[in-house]
């Protein structure tokens, strides 16, 4: 399997493509700014995206989608809970001091549990609302066992909750519920820094300490 993780725009988020060696089919997550540096990855590997994924609709998530789309036609995907967020993107510039263009039109709604695939590989979608109500993390079912947690779980931190629709609450709930459930020593691309093991996490990260 194919897999570059590029820290893209002012907060360096991180934009990850997926690629199968053999069908050259992927997917990428979370385009959120720089298309060009995304397009120019996805084209040194000689890859055709079928789907363009957002863990979430906060503007360092989406903001290099349009460039992305006008190149590929791949569907827009987002979970229905954060469809207010995107559409609202120009106001969350607003709120850092960034002046944003409007979204393209969001193409499929993500569903829990839903499987996605991609060549020979396939990706599950996993609801883990709290960093904003329509928060999924995806876990790659076939290849190496990778969960790509979004804003949700970080390196030794968790994502935060005071800003549109978050719950510190609910955001606890989903790690432990949703992502620590799984076994063994899964690597965690986090939305934001360094990636991290999931079996780290459960032992070391300071705010899920039990």
């Amino acid at each position: 399997m194919i897999q570059r993780i590029l820290p893209v725009g002012p907060l360096q988020c991180n934009c990850v493509i997926l690629g199968c060696d053999r069908t050259k089919e992927a997917v990428v997550i979370d385009p959120g700014a720089e298309p060009e540096r995304i397009l120019g990855a996805i084209a040194a590997e000689g890859l055709r995206p079928k789907y363009l994924l957002h863990t979430h609709a906060h503007f360092d998530h989406v903001c290099g989608t349009r460039g992305v789309r006008e190149k590929w036609e791949a569907p827009t995907c987002l979970h229905e809970g954060d469809v207010p967020l995107y559409k609202n993107v120009p106001m969350q510039g607003r709120f850092f001091g960034f002046q944003l263009e409007e979204t393209p039109p969001l193409e499929k709604l993500l569903e829990d549990e839903e499987i996605l695939s991609f060549g020979d590989y396939r990706l599950q979608t996993l609801h883990t609302p709290g960093h904003s109500p329509g928060s999924v993390s995806f876990k790659l079912l076939d290849g190496p066992e990778t969960l790509y947690s979004g804003d949700t779980l970080f390196f030794r931190s968790i994502g935060r909750s005071d800003l549109w629709g978050g719950d510190e609450g609910l955001l606890l709930k989903s790690i432990r519920e949703r992502l620590f459930v799984f076994e063994g020593e899964l690597e965690v691309v986090p939305g934001h820094g360094p990636v991290t093991r999931l079996g780290d996490e459960k032992k070391l990260n300071p705010f899920l300490r039990s």
